[in-house]
């Protein structure tokens, strides 16, 4: 574990465990590199070398008031990768980290890095435009953010009990071990990186940062997911890739690297496995 501090000035929190080849996680909002830990375990004893970072003003990287936009996680996390030295990187991002992912891909270049991961990932874009006439209404959004803004701790309560991890479901066991720690990563954070966060996740295009990535892409989206609507993500970013397998999952949610880890793991397995 370590931190470094970018050329802006921000300190950035990461977690380097292991040898052989990378992997490099990028975590979905509001949480921290805290929740991949079924998937760093899981690949660290696999003889992978597993890398993990704290996005800027979640965890326990700077709670810095500006800069929560889907360049500056990109260009971020390229500073984390230069620092230590990373090539033939196999990158995995959920939810938000699906978009900061594409956004460094595009922004930054393939040279160090080897394939990706999107999972329940929020490119192409969210939001609802005359474009994207099927997405999402901003008042969807709005919504959360004032949600966010009256009581931040109630709120991180409420959404992994439902729809994130998918516990409103019908004969669903809610698990309040999972509940506690999104929101334990969630409070570590900054209300404001959360706040703004809403806008970059939901309202950043990423259709032609999508068109520009060459390497082999697994987009991994369920067709329950209650927070990123499959049939305007995963689906139209296997279109856009120009490598891209889409695996389709049935009854799964949002939140499905923590609540099914063993079948996306070893999804992700043969994934690296099979692929070139």
């Amino acid at each position: 574990m370590g931190t470094i501090t970018t050329a802006e000035g921000i300190e950035i929190y990461y977690k380097d465990w292991g040898s052989g080849q990378p992997i490099v996680f990028s975590h979905g909002w509001p949480l921290s590199a805290d929740d991949w830990d079924a998937q760093m375990l899981f690949f660290l004893q696999r003889g992978y070398r597993v890398i993990a970072h704290d996005r800027r003003g979640h965890g326990r990287s700077s709670q810095t008031a500006d800069g929560h936009d889907m360049d500056h996680y990109a260009d971020d996390l390229a500073e984390v990768l230069n620092h230590l030295g990373i090539s033939g990187a196999v990158h995995v991002g959920h939810s938000t980290g699906g978009g900061e992912v594409v956004r460094y891909l595009a922004r930054h270049g393939e040279s160090r890095s080897s394939k990706a991961v999107l999972i329940n990932a929020v490119p192409p874009l969210m939001v609802q435009t005359d474009a994207n006439p099927d997405g999402l209404p901003k008042e969807v959004f709005d919504g959360l953010q004032a949600q966010l803004a009256a009581n931040r701790s109630q709120f991180y309560r409420d959404l992994p009990s439902g729809p994130f991890y998918g516990f409103n479901r019908p004969g669903a066991e809610p698990s309040e071990a999972l509940i506690q720690n999104w929101w334990r990563q969630g409070m570590m954070g900054g209300a404001k990186a959360h706040y703004d966060g809403v806008v970059a996740f939901s309202q950043t295009d990423f259709t032609d940062d999508l068109k520009k990535i060459t390497v082999p892409v697994l987009v991994m989206h369920s067709e329950d997911d209650q927070i990123v609507p499959y049939q305007d993500a995963g689906p139209l970013s296997a279109k856009l890739l120009q490598n891209a397998t889409l695996n389709t999952y049935q009854g799964l949610p949002h939140g499905m690297p923590t609540t099914h880890a063993e079948k996306i793991n070893n999804d992700l397995v043969e994934f690296l496995n099979n692929t070139p």
